[in-house]
């Protein structure tokens, strides 16, 4: 298998490999190589063509498997008993030669080059028929970029090398880790710089960037920073705040909405919706890594696929999430994942549908598979999608990230709250869901929404980032209380007729608990960049910010 090290990855990403144009006129963009070529920054029309290819396959390697690795597999949302690397994973175990743990640094560190390349050839290429708000437009695209991939670097590996010039520093063997507080200083700058940059608004459905993308996750990155380096069990009231400002701005004087209907986020037919902050922006038919691969991975069978894929039937939702879920919140958890019986109109419609079907009696051990980012065959999306090439878009931040962000920074640090403001957007959140409404709200409770709201999009373990940084010790007892181990699923008797909604039990049969230990909430550095650069095993040294 061909290994890729940071300090030469960081470097050949001046001539970045190519993606064939297609049909999607939002990536119908020439060879990422060009973006490197002077001639290329003639005309506003070009340079923003060339920057769509931000949005699709330099985050290909950090979508599908590692996506719910890290995000849902650490976090106790989903189960992959047969899988030995995931398995690492949920048991805390990960090894420096993973085969994810090292995808997922190139794809993340990729971004980060592709992102300084563009920036330096904005400024230095860019002819004068390019606008200045073209130009600006281009740079904020990749500093929003860049701080996202460094949001993820963060919380995932802790302190890492901050690279902002490749030509200077991607050769450079001695590099350092620079502090976890360094990381989020530079990722808040950038998107602070995107939010000035971008545009206010963008065309309805483009999938761009526009400045209130950048508001939304600002108001991310404060709140999680908020408790960063507490040793008082209590968050900085500054970051709150700051948190609270940027939510309170998207949700006011954006023009982003909630979809009415949960289940419909996840329709092809719905990328790029009203709800939709930043999304990758994937397209089927076309070459290697511009299509979405989490169907092909995580699909129960082919059948579901209409190829030779859908190698996921011995994965799904963990025991620990089926168990904890409100049984009255069956609109999410359908839409989430599938449980026998469930009936699925929008899938293999030339049948008439997808009925899961109901495990026998006798049986050992069943999952609840994968429904969320399970789109179906082609037949199903207008035409679109091939073997590990979808044509969905992967969400990185909706609306209701944020509504949830500002009710989490109304919360603060008080043990719960009542406050109106907040209660109006978390149950918001809740009765999209058809659940009933709240009167307050306590940390655990906002953390359970979020867990059943966001699970399979690969945030689950971020939120718990987030809790960690001001209280470890509920994080660790958190984890050391779910149960992670195979389970089987049954209906109960009397139930799932005419007159009686079925309702299920759950059944552990490998009851395992895992531990995380400080040791481990981190990720290693892949072997291969530690063999290249030792320095990057040192202690990591603040970053000298200009």
């Amino acid at each position: 298998m061909k290994k890729y090290r940071l300090i030469k990855y960081l470097f050949v990403i001046l001539s970045l490999v190519g993606i064939t144009s297609c049909k999607d006129e939002f990536l119908d963009t020439p060879p990422l190589g060009s973006l490197t070529a002077p001639n290329f920054f003639n005309t506003d029309a070009e340079l923003l063509a060339g920057t769509a290819a931000m949005y699709n396959k330099v985050w290909f390697d950090s979508n599908g498997q590692a996506l719910l690795a890290f995000g849902d597999g650490r976090a106790g949302n989903m189960i992959s008993p047969y899988n030995g690397s995931w398995l690492q994973y949920y048991q805390f175990t990960v090894s420096n030669t993973n085969g994810d743990l090292r995808n997922s640094w190139n794809s993340f560190f990729s971004i980060v080059a592709q992102a300084n390349v563009l920036i330096y050839n904005v400024n230095t290429y860019a002819k004068p028929a390019v606008s200045e708000a073209a130009k600006r437009r281009a740079i904020g695209e990749a500093r929003y970029m860049r701080g996202v991939a460094y949001s993820y670097l963060v919380q995932n590996w802790g302190a890492v090398p901050i690279i902002t010039d490749n030509l200077k520093q991607g050769a450079d063997t001695t590099l350092r880790r620079n502090t976890v507080e360094s990381v989020w200083e530079f990722a808040i700058r950038d998107l602070q710089a995107a939010k000035d940059l971008l545009p206010a608004t963008t065309p309805a459905g483009s999938g761009r960037l526009n400045a209130y993308s950048a508001k939304g996750m600002l108001a991310r990155f404060y709140l999680t920073r908020s408790g960063l380096g507490s040793t008082n069990g209590l968050r900085s009231q500054m970051y709150l705040d700051s948190a609270k400002f940027y939510a309170k701005d998207v949700i006011q004087n954006s023009s982003y909405q909630l979809m009415a209907n949960y289940p419909d986020l996840f329709l092809t037919a719905n990328n790029n919706n009203s709800e939709q902050l930043f999304g990758l922006q994937w397209v089927s038919n076309g070459t290697w890594g511009t299509g979405n691969q989490f169907q092909s991975q995580f699909a129960a069978n082919s059948q579901l696929t209409g190829f030779q894929d859908g190698w996921g039937g011995g994965n799904g939702a963990s025991y620990d999430y089926l168990v904890n879920a409100d049984p009255a919140d069956s609109v999410r958890r359908k839409a989430t994942f599938m449980l026998p019986g469930d009936f699925y109109p929008e899938l293999i419609k030339a049948k008439g549908g997808y009925r899961v079907p109901i495990p026998a009696a006798d049986s050992w051990e069943n999952f609840a598979n994968f429904k969320k980012y399970i789109v179906g065959t082609p037949d199903d999306n207008g035409g679109l999608g091939q073997q590990q090439n979808a044509p969905n878009n992967t969400y990185i931040q909706r609306l209701a990230d944020v509504y949830l962000i500002y009710a989490e920074a109304i919360l603060g640090n008080n043990a719960s709250t009542s406050d109106p403001e907040a209660l109006k957007y978390y149950n918001a959140i809740r009765e999209r869901a058809t659940l009933a409404p709240v009167k307050s709200f306590n940390i655990d409770d906002l953390l359970h929404e979020r867990r059943y709201e966001f699970a399979v999009e690969g945030d689950a373990w971020y939120d718990l980032v987030r809790l960690y940084y001001y209280k470890p010790q509920k994080v660790i007892d958190i984890i050391g209380k779910q149960i992670r181990g195979n389970y089987a699923i049954r209906i109960k008797a009397g139930t799932g007729t005419p007159t009686k909604k079925r309702e299920f039990e759950f059944i552990i049969r490998t009851p395992s608990t895992f531990k995380l230990v400080p040791t481990a909430f981190y990720l290693p550095i892949p072997d291969t960049e530690t063999a290249q650069a030792p320095n990057l095993l040192k202690e990591p040294v603040p970053y000298k910010f200009n």
